[in-house]
């Protein structure tokens, strides 16, 4: 069985070694064993013990009533990890919602004349397009990624937003013009390439969710209807360059 010194343990777990020397003193946690010197030797167990201590400490619960929960007879590890994992996910999420709250007031803050607004980001949409594909996305990843990719456009601010849209347009007009060509060339996938980036803007995407939106371009007559206008064909075209693009392993 592995041991430790309760110097090693002090660097594991980021404790002090006075503080460790407390807790065995107290008896809150006491090593596995002592050398003939009287040095400290932890083991595993050990380990897992100081592990659910630095976790109620971190719930702010006191060292003696961190010492009565793990000296309870009913006392469950297992029960305990869960528990606290939950604590966490409900922290996370917590922090999550600040960090957002904290973002959107600095962009608040920041030059209002590059301030956005949902007209800025659904230009050239109809309410009713506005809301079919705020729907849309958020049916199928989810509000949370839908407010997400909302947010990371407001902080390009208007001038960074018609710059990407301009962008867009430039790589579906490549992508017209290079349609004489199989959608393995080396130039259409590197146009689909570029496509791909521009599409990271609004979310992380994945191989799933880039073939996913591939289908979308044909099976939505929306965003069919948006390829279409640069070369009728166009959505198809795409749809197949992405899944090349997919299967040689998304390289960039």
């Amino acid at each position: 069985m592995t041991t430790y010194t309760v110097k090693q343990v002090s660097k594991l777990a980021g404790v002090s070694v006075r503080t460790l020397h407390h807790y065995d003193r107290m008896g809150l946690l006491k090593p596995a064993h002592r050398s003939e010197k009287g040095y400290r030797y932890y083991g595993r167990k050990q380990l897992l013990v100081l592990q659910q201590i630095l976790f109620y400490k971190k719930l702010g619960f006191p060292l003696k009533k961190i010492q009565a929960v793990l000296e309870d007879p009913e006392f469950d590890l297992i029960k305990a990890l869960e528990q606290h994992r939950r604590q966490l996910e409900a922290e996370q999420e917590q922090v999550n919602t600040l960090i957002r709250t904290i973002d959107k007031t600095i962009l608040a803050l920041q030059n209002k004349q590059s301030m956005m607004n949902d007209k800025d980001l659904y230009e050239g949409f109809s309410e009713e397009q506005k809301n079919a594909y705020r729907q849309e996305v958020a049916h199928r990843w989810g509000k949370d990624e839908l407010e997400a990719a909302e947010d990371r456009i407001r902080h390009l601010g208007k001038e960074g937003w018609q710059d990407h849209k301009k962008k867009e347009k430039e790589v579906s007009q490549l992508l017209a013009d290079l349609m004489d060509l199989p959608p393995d060339n080396a130039q259409v996938q590197k146009a689909i390439a570029l496509h791909f980036k521009l599409m990271n803007l609004y979310y992380e995407v994945t191989e799933e969710r880039y073939r996913g939106l591939a289908q979308m371009y044909v099976a939505d007559d929306r965003f069919k209807a948006h390829y279409e206008k640069f070369r009728p064909g166009l959505a198809e075209f795409l749809k197949v360059g992405m899944e090349v693009f997919c299967d040689n392993g998304m390289k960039v």
